[in-house]
């Protein structure tokens, strides 16, 4: 029997204190139950209880930052497939320009906030839930057909993308809020692909990322449990963390040859709690021994009062249960 709840558990490790074990958790997209809240929320409440996770990533449809905006998405029925994007709302630099702040009762960001309520209702009251939060800039990306579309409008037309990252940024405020309103103890504030050095230069991620991360991520108030999520390949996480996101857990592709190891975070990162260590694309998809042996190795190389057993990103939806199930037992003892 566990001697914490899992509230408790994450007070420990967060305190810098030894827990009965290490936390995990991990998440990933039902693409087929995403058209809907009312699904999203049974499925993710469903992938809690089979596993029983120390916090829960809620992991809501990625566009659901957009469609307010314009975009428009076919949905999948198909568990593992995307759904399909069109009607980019931004084509032309003057687009950005018609991006205008909406509030929190704007049709999808209020479904999502409902989708929030019915989750924190109906899940235990010592489960941790956090909300899934794209940066702005993040955000932008998304509103265009291609990233590159981006990259290239910061260089030529930055002062109409900073218009629309004002824009983003209060309307993200606001719904921050309410998240912590409707249930949601933190947010899980990912960077998407933005934060590193393969799409900007550090200069360019501090002048159009930095100051609207700061802002937004501080909406959601001192006492939230807020996850940074930085991803990709020469990712920019130390220098974030230079610049004291409001953030107490970090986490990131720690395994990618580019970016900072665990060891090396233990060393260079100090106060914060890490999640990771699990290779959702590697190991994870491998044979059960090989993920039964690869988890025990895990477990004895690292402490549980500094590391979140989980992935680096979200898990594919074709990861077998099965070996999730393996890394829940060896955790449990």
């Amino acid at each position: 029997m566990a001697k914490y709840s899992h509230r408790e558990r994450l007070q420990m490790i967060l305190a810098g204190e030894k827990p009965d074990r290490f936390a995990a958790s991990f998440w990933r997209h039902f693409f087929h139950k995403e058209h809907d809240v009312h699904s999203t929320a049974e499925i993710m409440l469903a992938f809690q209880k089979e596993f029983d996770w120390d916090f829960m990533k809620i992991n809501p449809r990625a566009d659901y930052h957009t469609q307010d905006w314009g975009v428009k998405l076919e949905y999948s029925r198909n568990e593992y497939r995307k759904h399909n994007k069109s009607n980019f709302p931004v084509k032309d630099p003057e687009d950005w320009l018609k991006i205008k702040a909406h509030d929190p009762i704007s049709p999808v960001l209020a479904e999502h906030l409902k989708m929030v309520a019915l989750i924190r209702k109906n899940a235990d009251r010592e489960l941790p839930l956090l909300m899934t939060v794209f940066t702005p800039l993040a955000i932008a990306g998304r509103l265009v057909e291609d990233p590159r579309v981006l990259v290239e409008h910061i260089c030529t037309a930055p002062e109409m993308v900073e218009k629309a990252l004002r824009a983003i940024s209060d309307t993200f405020k606001p719904f921050i809020a309410e998240l912590r309103n409707a249930g949601a103890d933190g947010i899980f504030y990912a960077t998407l692909q933005w934060a590193s050095a393969d799409m900007l230069t550090w200069k360019e991620y501090e002048r159009f990322g930095l100051p609207y991360d700061l802002e937004v991520i501080s909406a959601s108030e001192n006492d939230a449990l807020n996850l940074l999520h930085v991803c990709h390949s020469r990712n920019y996480l130390e220098h974030l963390h230079q610049h004291h996101y409001p953030c107490r857990i970090y986490n990131w592709d720690s395994l990618h040859e580019t970016n900072l190891s665990l060891e090396a975070a233990y060393d260079n990162i100090k106060g914060k709690v890490f999640v990771g260590g699990v290779e959702e694309n590697g190991w994870l998809q491998l044979d059960r021994d090989t993920v039964r042996d690869k988890i025990s190795r895990l477990l004895k190389l690292h402490d549980p009062h500094r590391l979140i057993i989980g992935p680096g990103c979200c898990i594919p939806p074709e990861t077998p249960f099965e070996n999730l199930k393996i890394i829940r037992e060896k955790i449990n003892g």
